[in-house]
C-alpha cells in the first residue's frame, strides 16, 4: 500500500478528531483502497500486511472507533458476519444475493432520504434507515 494512502487515512482521522495510530491508519487505508463490504478478519489480515501485526481485538476496537466517528459503516446482514464499508453519509442501501452472499450497494432511488419518513409517532426521531434487497445476482441467476 502506498504511503499516499496512509497519509490520506491520517488526514481523515485528524479531521474526525481521532488520534492517529498505525492500526487506525492501516484499517482506514485498507477500506479506502478496496471499496466493498469486508468482514473483520479480512480487514485485519489486509491491515496486518501494513502494520506487521494486528490482533482481532485491535481490529474490532479500531472499527468501532471509525464507525462511531462516521468514517466507516457497519453492515449487519442476516446470516453473515458484520461487514464494514468506507461509503458513508449518503443513505445508500444494499442488495444481497441469496445464493453466493455477494453484497452490492444500491443508491437511494427516490429523492433525498425517502426512507426517513417513517409512519411512526412524532415523539420518535428517525436519523437513519436500512433497506436490504434480497435476490439473486446476475452470476447466480
Amino acid at each position: 500500500m502506498a504511503g499516499e494512502d496512509l497519509n490520506k487515512a491520517a488526514e481523515r482521522l485528524r479531521a474526525a478528531g481521532l488520534r492517529v495510530t498505525a492500526p487506525r491508519m492501516a484499517v482506514l487505508a485498507v477500506l479506502q483502497a478496496s471499496p466493498g463490504h469486508w468482514d473483520v478478519e479480512t480487514i485485519r489480515y489486509k491491515a496486518q500486511q501494513i502494520t506487521g501485526s494486528l490482533s482481532t481485538q485491535a481490529a474490532y476496537d479500531v472499527l468501532k472507533a471509525l464507525t462511531e466517528a462516521g468514517l466507516t459503516r457497519c453492515l449487519q446482514v442476516s446470516g453473515q458476519p458484520a461487514r464494514y464499508e468506507n461509503r458513508v453519509g449518503d443513505n445508500h442501501h444494499h442488495f444481497v444475493c441469496r445464493v453466493c452472499g455477494k453484497i452490492v450497494d444500491v443508491n437511494c432511488a427516490v429523492g433525498v432520504r425517502p426512507c426517513l419518513e417513517a409512519t411512526i409517532g412524532p415523539e420518535y426521531e428517525v436519523d437513519e434507515a436500512e433497506v436490504t434487497f434480497w435476490g439473486r445476482c446476475p452470476e447466480c441467476r
